[in-house]
């Protein structure tokens, strides 16, 4: 089973570049963020002709997740939202059990977590709280001892060995020490990091800013990651970051990372 995640930064802006990587790749399960549009205007129609079922909680040009399914595989227990705070309204969270004939089932997630900035505003404490929640919910998912996988856009660059020039990110959201303890937390919780875990090199990066350059200049971060439970560790055979597409006319500023797990 390969699984991907991608922050595609609009779902309108990027179809003809999901749709021939969904042709080219043909992952089995697509964990989609910041869609940028509520459920009805996200092009379904276009998604399903390419034999995949599709799954979606929207927010009107923020936010935004989708979890996409090539067939024959299919979804169920569909979970909306992250538990744990009830007054958030935030399109941040999508959550299924993924289930075939030939596979064992695992329980895939789609998640875009809070960029944080600025840290002195109420955005950094939602970020924190958030991953708390998160970390709670992730525990939980172990008690049914069934694979689980939380992929997304973590808003985390977890090491100085995720950044290209860790001096410019010192102050920032996305590598606080505090952001990068919680984030220790949830994998501390039982979680593998599937990209380390298969390839330890330095340079790995999944997002270049649009600005000053950093495409060119390689100056990326590493931010989008996909955690695996214990049982979705065992079937864990590769994970690669999708680089090229980022050289792409008009792409988004992150690249998708594809892990792939034994069927069970």
């Amino acid at each position: 089973m390969r699984i991907t995640t991608w922050n595609v930064n609009s779902i309108k802006q990027r179809l003809p570049h999901l749709l021939a990587f969904l042709e080219e790749a043909r992952p089995d399960v697509v964990c989609l963020q910041e869609l940028k549009c509520q459920d009805e205007a996200f092009p379904r129609a276009d998604i399903e002709a390419a034999g995949y079922a599709v799954e979606t909680l929207g927010q009107k040009a923020y936010n935004g997740v989708a979890l996409l399914v090539r067939e024959p595989l299919t979804l169920s227990e569909i979970r909306r939202g992250l538990p744990g705070d009830a007054s958030d309204e935030q399109a941040r969270y999508i959550e299924a059990l993924i289930s075939g004939a030939e596979t064992h089932p695992v329980r895939v997630a789609s998640i875009y977590l809070p960029n944080g900035n600025p840290v002195d505003s109420p955005k950094y404490a939602y970020k924190l709280a958030f991953i708390e929640r998160l970390r709670l919910h992730a525990r939980a998912l172990l008690q049914d001892e069934i694979a689980v996988v939380l992929a997304g856009d973590y808003n985390v660059i977890p090491e100085p060995a995720d950044a290209a020039d860790p001096e410019a990110w010192r102050s920032d959201a996305l590598f606080l020490g505090t952001t990068r303890a919680a984030f220790r937390a949830l994998l501390a919780e039982g979680y593998t990091d599937a990209l380390r875990a298969c390839d330890p090199r330095d340079g790995l990066y999944t997002f270049w800013d649009y600005q000053a350059g950093c495409w060119q200049r390689n100056a990326g971060i590493r931010i989008d990651h996909v955690l695996l439970s214990p049982q979705a560790g065992d079937r864990l055979v590769s994970a690669s970051v999708q680089k090229h597409l980022r050289g792409l006319d008009k792409p988004s500023d992150h690249v998708p990372v594809t892990v792939e797990l034994t069927a069970g």
